[in-house]
């Protein structure tokens, strides 16, 4: 039994200020945990000060005489921070990292926003007088002037730097209407809830009208509404074809629990990549409403988690940081896009938001709600095992709306047959075709850049990174020379004249990227209008915004992009979707490829035909005969799941098992194998010890996918079970014995479970 706590005075300082250890008496040994709040002498005068305990351990850090008691646990309800130091506690343990970068990432930083004043637009004229303007400006072509009359239908008031920075719009577009009485600018104090600006006001459904649900949406929300009014919490999956309408489920699931006076939090991959999503939240529930993302400052992000801890806001929309928004009444966690990538955290402690959320839903008497229209292989073999309850909606939830006709072109044969074009003869054809008829096409390719990496004919050096084991990617950038650009560290340096190795001057790029497709559509189809989106295009502060607006108005023909842009939009006009190059992600060092590939071509062929025409898509590929592109043809997401299942069985990797990978670095190459060597020696030397033979399979040292990244070499060793305790004291026992060897601070250590 624990003797000791360490207590956290001011949670919300800055730097999480540090514990402090104190003895747990007698009377409280069996009722004082993680996350309680306690009352304890504190300073010179042994003032009692309220904190909270953080962890707890039966080893004194100093002398026992001078290691002040607890005075006492707080009475009442647990509070939001108990509950979130609990969820800190658990990830430590869970996924291996120190309590303070536990702490760091669930509780928010404590940064005062000072008041601002940021000029606004106003619009004067009624919807009569905005809609016959919009038409002049239709007819004369004024583009900028049109996009920015629509937005005043959705509200009568903007910020100006919304309009600049996220709409493109100019003070020379907003001037000539100023000057004739239709616009104002003026100066007002800028909202405090960033979802207020995407309000529609007048506009927005209240309370209790509820959607119009096909019968497959609705046996989804009956029973899961059924159940939670039954005081049960579960935790469900709803597998649902795109456009299927799993965003008005969540509403309607969202309008229920909220009037059960329970608080909602609904994860989304990336806030900025799914822009519609968000608007059409922010219209239903209004200032009930707000988020947060990465473009958020610091002191923007705590004050919105303040205020959802004082019950100002029921609704938090966000990433997987909004994850620990410190509601005190949670009553739901929904995951949008369960499958996606993003809600696994890169930096330690290196987490998912599916776990995290069902470990808080535990803690809450939350239920969850998972959502994809291609799951991940682990929720879906919970569901087939009933650990969750399965939803599958088949039908989509526009009238008239069917799934998308879908051509698979084996671009061997179009090369064998003299075509060298990166477009397909299918795919060319249907392009020129649906511009003819005003329709719109999206062209997918999962690589940013012109080319792939710059090569040198003479003697075949490609030119890459001097800081990370990569090829540098060549980028042409508007009114500068061609750039070659590191995608991992940042690195850039102009295009050569010559090679670095041989001064040859023969240097020519090799590979595509979607800068180079949206030349080579220029060059075929001159006449069409053609937006990219990718990172570099969407660098700037609201730059999703600006391009899927623009695209959604129809001010462009052609969008090319990676995979930002076949997540979660829906643009009636698009009746093509183009693949390009479907094997990019299929043959790479992760044994998941075969999944994210699958995923990637089912999401970008759902983009296609989300109205009463039915669309088409073309998928084009080396690999025609690849199960995971036979299976994304024919839309059949079980005749994927039992392939890639006895893939995974057959070569143990999870769901089958728990793998846990241990990532050791360091500057110096010799370093970083004495100290990989030694993990492994340690490793294995406790298996034989814990008699785990067979239970236990470690494969390494080997080199990480990326050897060396930004100046440091790394060796990864595999670690595969399927008893999860193993693998828990495999990590504690060796993350000590890193430790005590890395006293000098050369090494870094890092732990992730798969």
């Amino acid at each position: 039994m624990a003797e000791f706590a360490d207590v956290i005075i001011d949670i919300s300082h800055e730097k999480v200020d540090r514990p402090f250890q104190y003895r747990i008496p007698r009377r409280l040994q069996e009722v004082l945990c993680v996350g309680c709040q306690v009352e304890v002498p504190f300073g010179m005068g042994n003032h009692i000060r309220r904190g909270f305990v953080v962890g707890v351990s039966d080893r004194a850090e100093y002398a026992i005489e001078k290691i002040k008691e607890i005075a006492g646990i707080l009475e009442g309800s647990v509070s939001a921070e108990s509950q979130l130091i609990q969820v800190a506690w658990w990830m430590k343990e869970r996924y291996g990292s120190t309590m303070n970068q536990a702490l760091k990432t669930v509780l928010p930083v404590k940064q005062q926003v000072k008041p601002q004043k940021k000029q606004w637009v106003f619009c004067l004229v009624g919807q009569d007088e905005l809609a016959a303007l919009v038409q002049e400006a239709v007819k004369k072509k004024y583009r900028a002037r049109e996009r920015l009359l629509r937005a005043f239908f959705e509200t009568n008031g903007i910020p100006l730097g919304l309009l600049a920075n996220q709409m493109n719009i100019s003070r020379s577009t907003i001037k000539p209407l100023e000057e004739k009485g239709i616009l104002l600018v003026d100066a007002r104090p800028l909202a405090r809830n960033p979802a207020e600006v995407y309000v529609e006001k007048g506009k927005r459904r209240q309370t209790g009208e509820g959607l119009v649900l096909n019968p497959q949406q609705q046996r989804v929300v009956s029973q899961i509404q059924k159940e939670y009014g039954e005081g049960i919490r579960k935790t469900y999956l709803i597998h649902g074809i795109t456009g299927s309408g799993k965003t008005e489920i969540y509403m309607e699931l969202i309008d229920y629990v909220r009037s059960q006076g329970k608080q909602i939090i609904l994860l989304i991959p990336e806030i900025a990549l799914t822009y519609q999503t968000v608007m059409r939240f922010c219209r239903r529930f209004g200032s009930q409403v707000s988020f947060i993302n990465s473009r958020l400052s610091a002191g923007e992000r705590y004050e919105q988690f303040e205020r959802a801890k004082k019950g100002e806001i029921p609704i938090m929309i966000g990433p997987r940081s909004a994850l620990f928004t410190p509601f005190r009444n949670l009553g739901l966690i929904i995951i949008d896009e369960e499958h996606e990538g993003a809600y696994k955290s890169e930096i330690t402690p290196r987490y998912h938001a599916r776990e995290v959320a069902l470990y808080r839903a535990s803690l809450s008497g939350a239920s969850v709600v998972l959502g994809s229209a291609t799951p991940s292989l682990e929720s879906y073999q919970k569901a087939m095992h009933g650990i969750y309850s399965y939803f599958k909606i088949n039908r989509r939830a526009k009238k008239n709306s069917v799934l998308p006709r879908i051509q698979v072109v084996d671009m061997r044969r179009e090369l064998q047959e003299g075509n060298r074009s990166i477009f397909s003869r299918s795919l060319a054809a249907m392009i020129d075709e649906r511009l003819g008829r005003k329709e719109q096409v999206m062209l997918f390719l999962n690589r940013r850049g012109y080319s792939r990496f710059l090569s040198c004919r003479n003697c075949g050096e490609a030119i890459k990174c001097p800081h990370c084991d990569v090829t540098l990617t060549l980028h042409r950038e508007m009114g500068q020379e061609n750039q070659l650009i590191c995608h991992y560290c940042g690195y850039r340096i102009p295009r050569p004249k010559l090679c670095p190795s041989c001064a040859s001057p023969y240097l020519a790029p090799f590979g595509t990227g979607t800068q180079k497709v949206e030349t080579m559509v220029r060059e075929v189809f001159p006449d069409a209008r053609v937006l990219r989106m990718d990172l570099d295009t969407t660098a700037k502060k609201g730059g999703h915004e600006e391009i899927i607006s623009a695209f959604g108005a129809h001010e462009a023909d052609i969008l090319i992009g990676t995979q930002m842009i076949v997540k979660g939009h829906d643009f009636p006009a698009v009746t093509l979707v183009g693949i390009l190059a479907a094997d990019l992600s299929l043959y790479a060092s992760d044994y998941q490829c075969s999944e994210r590939t699958f995923q990637l071509l089912t999401q970008a062929a759902g983009r296609a035909g989300r109205d009463e025409r039915q669309g088409d898509v073309i998928i084009q590929t080396y690999s025609p005969k690849h199960y995971c592109i036979e299976a994304a043809a024919a839309q059949d997401y079980e005749r994927f799941f039992k392939r890639e299942l006895e893939y995974r069985r057959l070569l143990h990797y999870p769901p089958v098992c728990t793998m846990m990978t241990l990532l050791v670095g360091s500057g110096e190459e010799a370093f970083v194998d004495a100290a990989a060597g030694k993990a492994y020696q340690q490793i294995t030397a406790w298996e034989r010890a814990a008699k785990t033979r067979g239970e236990l399979q470690v494969i390494g040292p080997v080199n990480a996918p990326v050897y060396k990244l930004n100046d440091i070499y790394r060796k990864i060793i595999y670690m595969k079970s399927e008893n999860y305790a193993i693998l828990i004291q495999i990590r504690t026992r060796t993350e000590e014995m890193l430790n005590a060897a890395n006293v000098d601070g050369q090494l870094t250590i890092q732990f992730d479970f798969c």
